[in-house]
């Protein structure tokens, strides 16, 4: 019995001790490096405006007005909606995924005054989360004319402002983050983002 006691003992002394270490000072010190090295990251990557975190640059947000730079389709609950992040899982040849895309084709054509062969495949497609807060530069600068217009801006600025949100694009395809376009429009253009 003085066997089973001391070996009980060790497991529990054991238990406590793997639980202060891997439970509570190595989950310390991973946050606290992450605090130090990586605040930005470890926080979410928010998004502030006049001091208020406004959004997140990992999750993207409809957008609506013709004044704005609009996202890619989201199939997220109803649009957007970070519980619920998912994406279609329609199939390519899916006649439901299919009249969709054309129905969305038709409508950016319509409103950005385009072919709809003009339409680029993200602003018709949802993306595997349905939160992608990226878009491709055909996409952003497809939608210039539309938002200098609607913003009374000089597309010339405008197509500036999304040539310094581009990123990648040299082995990578060449992204805006919608959020941070749409921010830095609000700021040229004295408007509230909502």
């Amino acid at each position: 019995m003085t066997s089973l006691l001391r070996t009980g003992v060790t497991a529990l002394r054991a238990l406590v001790v793997f639980t202060i270490v891997l439970g509570i000072a190595f989950p310390l010190a991973i946050w606290g490096v992450g605090q130090v090295a990586f605040n930005a990251s470890a926080n979410g990557s928010l998004i502030r405006s006049d001091g208020k975190v406004i959004a997140s640059s990992l999750i993207g947000q409809q957008s609506s007005g013709p004044q704005w730079f609009h996202s890619r389709p989201s199939a997220a609950g109803k649009g957007y909606d970070a519980e619920s992040s998912s994406g279609t899982n329609l199939g390519p040849n899916n006649p439901a995924l299919t009249a969709l895309i054309e129905k969305r084709k038709a409508a950016i054509a319509a409103e950005e005054g385009v072919a709809a062969g003009a339409v680029p495949p993200d602003a018709v497609t949802a993306s595997g989360s349905g939160l992608d807060p990226n878009i491709s530069s055909a996409y952003a600068y497809l939608q210039v004319a539309r938002v200098a217009r609607e913003n009374g801006l000089d597309p010339a600025v405008v197509r500036a402002l999304v040539t310094s949100h581009v990123s990648g694009g040299v082995i990578s395809p060449a992204l805006v983050n919608v959020v941070e376009l749409n921010l830095a429009l609000a700021h040229i253009t004295g408007r509230t983002m909502g």
